[in-house]
């Protein structure tokens, strides 16, 4: 492991979050890390473990999260402000 490598891998072991599923482990990578690493912002990586080795792979987020989430703020976006001045 490079210098810059185990810099970054400090830097973010306070962010990330794991979880695990049936198949592996799952991290959502931070927008700033997915930058450094050449993937798309939302990516996750799927961590997959087998004869002593650990596999990563990187996905990125389906084009079609981004406008579900811009069409259900929208439709609510009312309701989320009031929910922001009553500290919600």
């Amino acid at each position: 492991m490079q210098l810059r490598d185990f810099e970054l891998y400090l830097h973010y072991m306070n962010e990330l979050t794991i979880q695990k599923s049936k198949r592996g482990w799952i991290i959502e990578l931070p927008d700033d890390f997915a930058e450094d690493v050449g993937a798309e912002k939302g990516s996750i990586a799927v961590l997959y473990g087998e004869n002593g080795k650990i596999e990563t792979e990187i996905i990125a987020p389906p084009p079609e999260l981004e406008k579900s989430v811009d069409r259900i703020y929208n439709k609510y976006k009312d309701a989320f402000a009031e929910m922001k001045r009553n500290g919600d």
